[in-house]
């Protein structure tokens, strides 16, 4: 899953840039003015597209949760073929099948950890800034992407209790999303693209392990269940 589509608006580099300063400096470290200079605008003409600084952040948190949420529906959805075109009489879809479905899931997660970091780390900052009805909006969507993983993962792994599958969820997506503590590309770490294979190997590793025995991630899901990020 891409969390970018088309080239971006001028609404979107805004917002590009606002995460990239706020994850540097930090949210109340960067002001308005630093923001328009990053896109070439003046710092008032900001407010032609935004309230303010706040809604800069409400935009960037609520919206990567929606964002991935949706791209790991459309990837669940996707996922099955069908032996002509649907609709057409006796045609019908082909299961999809499960490892497939966590592959892609997996492929899309990879995706965000490595293209939005600074995303990343200013939902471990700045989350609590967020108004109560945004925040809750962010941890609802949050949940709800947990889950379709923990779905697909029990259909990999249909003996594994759901607490179990859970913790094991977690545990990948703060496997993934530790990329912000990488550094820069080409400073003693491997490229993009060497990156993301051995993220890929290691989440599948960490989900295979589930099939084999003497693993309880009971607990771990325990301490996930109250609402925490997908980003830790």
């Amino acid at each position: 899953m891409s969390t970018r589509t088309a080239a971006p608006t001028r609404r979107e580099q805004i917002l590009k840039e606002a995460a990239r300063l706020f994850a540097e400096r930090g949210f109340h470290g960067v002001g308005v003015d630093e923001i328009g200079a990053a896109v070439g605008i003046s710092g008032p003409g900001l407010y032609r597209h935004f309230a303010g600084k706040d809604a800069m952040l409400a935009e960037l948190l609520v919206g990567i949760s929606g964002r991935l949420l949706e791209g790991g529906r459309q990837r669940v959805r996707g996922a099955g073929a069908a032996v002509g075109p649907l609709g057409a009489p006796g045609v019908t879809p082909v299961p999809a099948d499960p490892a497939a479905v966590l592959a892609s899931l997996i492929d899309g997660h990879i995706d965000f950890a490595l293209d939005d970091r600074p995303l990343i780390t200013l939902h471990d900052r700045e989350l609590d800034r967020l108004r109560d009805s945004d925040r809750k909006l962010v941890r609802q969507l949050q949940r709800q992407y947990v889950e379709l993983w923990v779905g697909v993962v029990r259909e990999v792994h249909p003996d594994v209790p759901e607490a179990q599958a859970r913790g094991a969820v977690h545990a990948v997506f703060g496997l993934l999303n530790s990329t912000p503590h990488l550094g820069s590309y080409g400073t003693g770490l491997p490229g993009r693209a060497a990156m993301e294979s051995l993220l890929r190997r290691l989440a599948h590793g960490a989900f295979a392990a589930l099939g084999e025995p003497d693993g309880d991630l009971s607990d771990l899901s325990r301490n996930r269940d109250e609402g925490h990020s997908p980003y830790t």
